[in-house]
């Protein structure tokens, strides 16, 4: 039993924050007057402690929040502007292009008309005449045949890479609902490769970024594809700049001997799922920026060209959105392995 026992209310301005029980086993009368005032001092400050500590912690939470929704912001803010415009572009591409389509495939019939018509006149006329045969000599008229039947088909095969492209440009932008859809990763990957085609091309400083497609058989999985895409556009984009930057401090003659690879590897798993690996051969990262490469408002980009947000927001996509991972492994001079993880059921 003890023998001397104290039980004090913590207070903070009338208000209940706590309760200080203290005993003490072997001396009675231990908490005098004298002692109580020192111990309702402290337990006062005590109060007033506790609720400093509840409103910071309340306050960081609601730091937390506030980040939390930025990004959310930031996201639909770049997804809704970058899908209306590709959209638009897709839209705007096709309805000439379904006239140009139409065209040569009429164009194509009347050419075979004109073909069986000159050549019945050719079998019915063998001798038109010394100015016809002048004419037919002139413009070499069965060159000429053979050689719009064949712009036709490249005109054809033109229009077919167009819709193509089209098509890319509309998987990319399509507008996420409030509930996930199945989609083919390879699908997004592929479309994102296309926008970025461009980027990809050689410069004055660089030769051509080469692409190495490892993919595997994947399922089609329940997700926000715009928001994955939005992943893969960030993640490609940044090894691009990455060797734009290199680029600029490197050789040509460098870079030829040491090809730029993007490596793009997928592959379905028993433990995590759908695994989709983007390694690029670059300049790699030191563990002081691999540690804070997610971190908000990081960035190792000039001033001006990175806001730091980028990956922040992709890995909020994959974790909090899609219940999956995005996680990175990188050493200097050894390149950099982004690592997307999705279950097949996203939650």
């Amino acid at each position: 039993m003890p023998a001397s026992v104290l039980c004090l209310p913590l207070i903070d301005r009338t208000q209940l924050r706590g309760i200080l029980y203290v005993e003490n086993q072997t001396t009675s009368g231990v908490f005098h007057a004298e002692r109580l005032t020192l111990i309702n001092f402290l337990a006062t400050q005590a109060a007033i402690a506790l609720e400093n500590a509840r409103l910071y912690q309340q306050s960081q939470a609601y730091v937390k929040q506030i980040e939390e929704s930025q990004l959310q912001l930031v996201q639909s803010e770049k997804m809704s502007a970058l899908g209306n415009l590709v959209a638009g572009v897709a839209h705007e591409i096709n309805n000439p292009l379904g006239f140009v389509a139409g065209n040569v495939k009429e164009v194509h019939r009347a050419l075979a008309d004109i073909t069986e018509c000159l050549q019945i006149y050719r079998d019915t006329f063998p001798e038109p005449g010394e100015e016809i045969d002048e004419l037919l000599e002139e413009i070499d008229i069965d060159f000429v045949l053979k050689d719009v039947s064949k712009m036709l088909d490249s005109m054809k095969v033109g229009c077919q890479r167009i819709r193509s492209i089209s098509n890319s440009l509309r998987i990319f932008s399509r507008a996420d609902t409030e509930s996930k859809f199945k989609a083919d990763m390879h699908e997004g990957i592929e479309s994102t490769l296309l926008i970025l085609k461009y980027r990809l091309k050689a410069t004055d400083l660089r030769p051509e970024i080469e692409i190495i497609r490892d993919y595997g058989t994947l399922p089609e999985i329940d997700c926000f594809p715009g928001q994955i895409n939005q992943v893969f556009m960030n993640i490609l984009a940044n090894a691009i700049d990455m060797f734009d930057e290199m680029a600029e401090r490197t050789t040509f003659k460098h870079f030829q001997a040491n090809p730029q690879q993007i490596t793009i590897r997928t592959q379905l798993t028993a433990s995590h799922g759908i695994e989709i690996s983007i390694f690029d051969n670059g300049k790699g990262m030191s563990e002081a920026v691999r540690s804070k490469i997610f971190d908000r408002k990081f960035t190792t980009k000039v001033v001006g060209k990175g806001t730091g947000l980028g990956l922040a927001i992709a890995r909020q996509i994959m974790v909090e959105k899609h219940g999956g991972s995005l996680t990175v492994n990188s050493k200097l001079d050894q390149g950099t392995e982004f690592l997307i993880c999705l279950p097949q059921s996203s939650v």
